[in-house]
């Protein structure tokens, strides 16, 4: 039999440990994460729209209104011929406004993560003693990330 009764709202009668909320241990539970990816998705919709939407305006063209697409600019070149290079052109600048983007929005997003997860295991890591070579730069390719 127990030296003490239970309370009746079955709350124990001992104080309860506190408790210390770890830093999430993954990166994908980061809010830093969240905002990388939602950068990249955003960007991802309005490229793929605009590059599909251009090709499939196209082709719908190219189909249902012929005379048009026949219609001559200059010489042999028609006004089909010069949308249909006009793709490239799109093409070409949602590649270029990929590569900025991500240079100026994610990548920087990325290497703050990339650095506080190493901090972060380097401080499970580490021994209570300070290792040589301290105040050096940590490494970062030791143990490498996959590239976007």
């Amino acid at each position: 039999m127990p030296e003490f009764p239970p309370r009746r709202d079955d709350t124990p009668t001992f104080p309860l440990p506190h408790i210390e909320h770890a830093p999430p241990s993954r990166i994908s539970d980061l809010p830093e994460f969240h905002s990388l990816r939602r950068a990249q998705r955003r960007f991802g919709t309005r490229a793929t729209i605009l590059s599909v939407g251009g090709f499939l305006l196209y082709v719908l063209l190219s189909s249902f209104v012929p005379a048009v697409m026949n219609q001559p600019l200059f010489g042999h070149l028609t006004i089909g011929l010069t949308l249909g290079l006009g793709q490239f052109v799109i093409m070409g600048v949602t590649a270029w406004c990929y590569v900025r983007h991500m240079r100026t929005r994610v990548d920087p997003l990325a290497r703050g993560l990339r650095s506080r997860q190493y901090e972060n295991e380097n401080r499970r890591t580490r021994p209570s003693a300070p290792p040589q070579g301290a105040g050096q730069p940590v490494q970062h390719g030791a143990k490498g990330f996959r590239t976007w």
